[in-house]
């Protein structure tokens, strides 16, 4: 019934807009909002799912392989569910079409990460750090060049079968610029938490998060950008963390968290870093050449060169003491991690030196494959703390938002009205460009009488108000979209709401500021130019404008959609409107328009605004004339330009539909240009995969693979021991050169 019923509407509907293009339109911009409407919220996970699982999609967006793999419930601060990453032969390469060869990325790496400890992986620019970490978060962006294989297992089993909640810091922070600290958090845990949660339990959760992060003294700045002021380069990163830490994640990526840093703000970060280890998080890190006092907060360290792995093991004193075995001793009084890059590093000051540095680090991966079982994390596992005052697990916390389509709208739609309003250097900006814009057009312009030289001059006013108001309207929107879509790309990767709640958001939330710019300028206009003097054709000139507008913005949103960068957004979006200017019913009569051409017209927003602005113009208005050929009277201009016996309803109608056209084209672009991330192959080896027995920590399989439970007892800081180094079976790296 409800199907049948809405086929009738949508096809009610397309009638207004004729026949062809118009009734696409219509029903494109119909199915957009019974999508947004009817559409289903996220997916819930069932109360009882088996702990540690995945719940879908989440969001009805999320692409499942983000940020936000977790399982149903998520342990409370504190309680963290220990995994234990192992990885062994993993190996990604790249072709080259033209050459058809093949560079090798990372070549046959192996080791493993464990709750409790933090490990950071090394290496010189170009050794594979950021690929190895994208690789083991699931990260690595998907290309038909690229050829990932290996195993990589969580508690011994497949990712994809028993997946954990994670959170990946990325080398960029983007947020909300005009939002505060404290604000940027809430709207987090508000769209994260479950809707258990209560008002005051949610402020006490994000007051200890500020706490923990050390963003108290901060908490009520302004995050901002570069153009705006805000917070410091190392309590973005420290913000970055509090945002991912709302889901309690069991495992933390961070690619070069000190990057861009001071050394100051580097070591806090890292201090925090080293800090969530120790709450029982695995913490991966990937780092370039940290300081001295960074270097030992590393329980653990993964050198690469090249791709290849040079040492995998225990931090601090023990890779100086094998590498010493080698002849390469640490001299005093020098950073160990600098001491480790340069002796991973290519020296490129002459051939003798890059032969040298490649024949060095060539005999560093041989001897490591063939030893690795002497310092493969010989050392005692500790089970973390469940304490027993309330750090347990916590069945109200969710990865997955639990709110509805609603709740979701209403929390988006306070964000974008905050950034908006806000957004104090480009409103200003977009101030002075529509009075400065509108005092040029009125000067040039200036009191136009109602000569026959007078009909040129209004339908030229016209043209380039239609002009103005559309490109001022997408090269804002262009300069912004693409930057705030690789947040939006994130939030829901983690599931944190749908796509549709954010587009109607966004859309309310800048129609007050957005409709302001429109009316000021045809404000100082109109008198100026001493346009057809009545209220009700001012109003009308206003609305038009305005709607204009409204439908360049979707248009710029449609462009953000469709490329990858603001470089790329703010070429193609002014090319695509000079298309729309063309045949925008002034340089190019609708009848002269060649007939492959003709559906141009009918969804340029340029040609129905200034096809608007004429009628309202020029209907009713009288011309002084000399002669009969003279154009008398406005009714006999619209004809010239093939307008007559259009009404101002119809365009305002078919912009709308440009509009809503342009919103649908973005809410399917964005639905399908999620991003796509590289999927590992596990081919078979000629050995089977290590599992816990190969490491020669049987005792502990089942204790790791041991989900936390309330009812067991566990006594605090439990040692498991490991067996003697020359016990351990020896751990041969395949393929290692």
């Amino acid at each position: 019934m409800m199907v049948g019923l809405g086929a009738k509407k949508v096809g009610q509907i397309a009638s207004f807009g004729g026949k062809g293009a118009g009734q696409v339109l219509a029903a494109a911009a119909v199915a957009l909002l019974i999508r947004l409407f009817s559409g289903p919220g996220p997916a819930l996970p069932p109360e009882h799912d088996e702990p540690g699982r995945s719940d879908g999609d989440g969001g009805g967006d999320g692409d499942g392989g983000g940020d936000g793999d977790g399982g149903g419930e998520a342990p409370a601060a504190g309680g963290v569910r220990p995994v234990t990453i192992r990885w062994r032969s993993i190996t990604c390469s790249v072709s080259d079409k033209s050459s058809k060869s093949v560079r090798f990325l990372l070549n046959n790496l192996s080791g493993e990460a464990k709750p409790g400890r933090l490990l950071a992986i090394m290496g010189p620019s170009g050794s594979g750090k950021t690929t190895l970490l994208n690789v083991l978060a699931g990260q690595l962006v998907a290309s038909p060049r690229l050829h990932l294989s290996g195993l990589l297992e969580f508690n011994g089993q497949p990712r994809a079968n028993k997946p954990y909640k994670f959170a990946y810091i990325r080398q960029d922070d983007l947020f909300f610029s005009q939002l505060t600290v404290r604000e940027t958090l809430s709207l987090a845990a508000e769209l994260q938490l479950s809707e258990d949660y209560s008002v005051d339990e949610r402020e006490k959760y994000v007051n200890n998060l500020l706490f923990k992060l050390g963003l108290v003294s901060c908490a009520e700045t302004r995050v901002g950008d570069a153009k705006v002021r805000g917070i410091s380069g190392g309590e973005k990163k420290r913000l970055s963390l509090a945002c991912e830490l709302i889901a309690s994640p069991s495992v933390i990526f961070a690619d070069e968290p000190t990057t861009g840093l001071d050394a100051f703000q580097a070591e806090k970060v890292m201090e925090t870093l080293r800090q969530l280890a120790e709450d029982g998080h695995t913490v991966i890190c990937s780092i370039h050449q940290p300081r001295g006092s960074v270097y030992y907060k590393f329980d653990d360290i993964l050198l690469l060169a090249e791709g290849a792995l040079v040492y995998s093991g225990p931090a601090r004193e023990e890779p100086l003491a094998y590498f010493s075995k080698f002849g390469y001793s640490c001299p005093d009084h020098v950073n160990p991690a600098e001491f480790l890059a340069d002796l991973i590093s290519i020296d490129y000051s002459s051939a003798e030196s890059v032969y040298s540095s490649h024949k060095r680090i060539d005999g560093l991966v041989e001897s490591f494959s063939q030893q690795s079982s002497e310092i493969l994390y010989a050392t005692p596992l500790t089970r973390r703390e469940i304490s027993r005052n309330g750090k347990k697990l916590d069945k109200r916390a969710a990865v997955r938002s639990k709110g509805g389509w609603w709740r979701q709208f209403w929390l988006l739609l306070k964000r974008a009205w905050l950034q908006a309003s806000r957004d104090g250097p480009t409103n200003k900006v977009r101030v002075n460009m529509s009075i400065a814009s509108a005092i040029i057009f009125g000067s040039v312009f200036w009191r136009m009488g109602r000569s026959q030289t007078s009909i040129q001059d209004r339908m030229g006013l016209l043209q380039v108000t239609a002009i103005n108001t559309a490109m001022a309207a997408l090269t804002k929107t262009v300069g912004v979209f693409p930057k705030e879509r690789t947040i939006v790309d994130r939030e829901r990767a983690k599931g944190s709401y749908a796509l549709g709640p954010y587009l109607l958001s966004k859309l309310l939330a800048e129609i007050p500021i957005g409709a302001a710019f429109p009316l000021m300028f045809g404000a100082l206009l109109y008198p100026m130019a001493r346009l057809h003097p009545n209220l009700c054709r001012f109003g009308k000139f206003c609305g038009v404008v305005t709607v204009e507008s409204f439908a360049a913005s979707a248009m710029g949103l449609t462009v953000g959609a469709m490329v990858p960068t603001t470089e790329a957004a703010m070429a193609l979006g002014p090319s695509l409107m000079t298309v729309f200017i063309v045949f925008g019913g002034y340089y190019v009569n609708a009848d002269n328009t060649p007939i492959i051409f003709r559906w141009i017209p009918r969804f340029s927003l340029i040609r129905w605004a200034f096809q608007g602005l004429c009628i309202n113009e020029f209907s009713g208005l009288k011309f002084d004339h000399e002669h009969s050929f003279d154009i008398q009277t406005g009714e006999q201009a619209l004809e010239r330009l093939s307008f007559g016996g259009s009404r101002i309803r119809d365009t305002v109608i078919a912009q709308s539909r440009i509009l809503l056209f342009w919103y649908y084209t973005t809410y399917v672009l964005l639905k399908k240009n999620k991003p796509r991330y590289q999927q590992l192959e596990y081919q078979p080896l000629h050995q089977s995969s290590p599992q816990l027995e190969d490491f020669g920590l049987e005792n502990t399989k089942e204790n790791l693979q041991q989900e936390p439970s309330l009812s067991d007892e566990v006594e605090l800081n439990q040692q498991f021991e490991s067996p003697a180094v020359d016990q351990i079976r020896p751990f041969i790296l395949e393929g290692a050169n």
